[in-house]
């Protein structure tokens, strides 16, 4: 058994997974949050003795954080002891343009990683507190951060630089690094094996749904093009982002609503998306309004998938034709009606969904376009804690 433990930080919570990488399974998972507050809160689950347990207590920072966490190990499991992990991976947003790879931390890379919280001021802070709690927890073991930007770095030069003057932007290095690589690099070359074709010779597009959003363009395994740009924040409409946008209704909302760049931040990125649309930020709440006949979701959802839809073309042009379209995360997964209306005008490429394929609930890799379709249409699960499982021992010296 090769065990690895997988944390993911943000500033005021962990996520934590173990997992055997040789059987691809999770062993336990957790969550530590409001890290900070006078109560925070932990929860741990024990995967092979389906147990759970939950606790409130305070938890003033990562440090105490992570001893919640072992605590959990040793009073629910799985023995750490008796499942020692090989190594730590650390998922980290922003590589900027200097990790290109899944990275072994040592104290310059943590530098490096922190001074890079310029370019994501609300992820890098809080993945420095899990590394350097991390790094203090587990003295002994190799640490290594797997970028979100990492799969994104063979964009080419058209594909992420801005049209705006180019010392400002070398300055302030201003341009489009893509985030959710882990499961784009994940779903792109898990569609490959289950068709059994050589990744190389695949054309595809990615389509990650979640409440964070974005697509992808993967041509031979590499990414050309990707939706979301210096931040999270741009391509498509998300839960609770706004995507796209003119950046003048952001000087107009200045002058008129006398809004401060704090709070033009907040704007885009936690009232705009279809929680703007709607009042609501999930796409099964929206789905089930539009049913009912409420006029606002019904636009939003119409503004989801039209945006989708622009993507999608557009990338089909930049790639010169597609063989594959994959759909993953919590939206992708589970919503068989974005899945069809995402494709719905597309059938003039030959692209078609079976609707009974397309409705089936299962957890699995699938094909939901019909025999004859000019295209494969994917659900891919994604596995982002998996991903960077595999990656943290393709650095850290350990072998399967």
């Amino acid at each position: 058994m090769t065990v690895v433990l997988v944390i993911n930080s943000g500033s005021s919570s962990f996520k934590y997974q173990l997992i055997d990488v040789e059987t691809q399974m999770p062993l336990a998972s957790g969550l530590v949050e409001r890290i900070g507050e006078p109560v925070g809160a932990a929860s741990h689950k024990n995967v092979e003795g389906d147990t759970k347990s939950e606790t409130e207590l305070p938890i003033p920072d990562h440090t105490a954080g992570f001893a919640v966490m072992l605590r959990a190990f040793e009073q629910h499991g799985p023995s750490l002891t008796e499942n020692p992990p090989a190594a730590i991976g650390h998922r980290v947003v922003q590589g900027g343009a200097r990790f290109f790879h899944p990275t072994l931390i040592t104290d310059l890379v943590e530098i490096n990683i922190d001074e890079l919280s310029v370019l994501a001021p609300l992820h890098n802070p809080g993945a420095v507190q899990g590394i350097r709690a991390a790094r203090a927890a587990f003295a002994d073991l190799p640490h290594v951060a797997v970028f979100d930007t990492a799969f994104h770095q063979t964009l080419p030069p058209a594909a992420y630089t801005y049209a705006i003057d180019r010392e400002i932007a070398r300055k302030h290095r201003i341009r489009r690094y893509g985030f959710h690589g882990t499961s784009h690099k994940f779903v792109s070359e898990t569609a490959a094996d289950h068709l059994g074709r050589p990744l190389r010779d695949l054309k595809q597009i990615v389509l990650h749904l979640g409440n964070g959003a974005s697509v992808t363009a993967v041509d031979g395994g590499l990414s050309v093009e990707t939706s979301m740009g210096l931040t999270p924040l741009e391509g498509l409409v998300m839960g609770t982002r706004s995507g796209d946008i003119d950046p003048s209704v952001l000087l107009v909302l200045a002058r008129r609503e006398e809004m401060s760049p704090a709070e033009l931040d907040t704007f885009l990125n936690k009232r705009s998306g279809v929680l703007g649309l709607a009042g609501v930020s999930d796409m099964r709440d929206i789905e089930d309004r539009r049913e009912a006949g409420d006029g606002a979701a019904m636009l939003a959802f119409d503004v989801y998938v039209h945006r989708l839809r622009a993507y999608i073309g557009s990338y089909i042009a930049q790639l010169g034709g597609v063989d594959v379209i994959s759909f993953t995360a919590g939206v992708g997964e589970n919503s068989p009606l974005v899945r069809a209306a995402a494709l719905e005008t597309l059938g003039f490429l030959g692209i078609r969904i079976d609707p009974a394929r397309n409705e089936e609930r299962r957890r699995d890799t699938r094909v939901i376009s019909t025999d004859d379709s000019a295209v494969t249409v994917l659900v891919v699960p994604t596995n982002e804690e998996l991903e960077i499982a595999r990656q943290t021992l393709s650095v850290a010296g350990v072998t399967l």
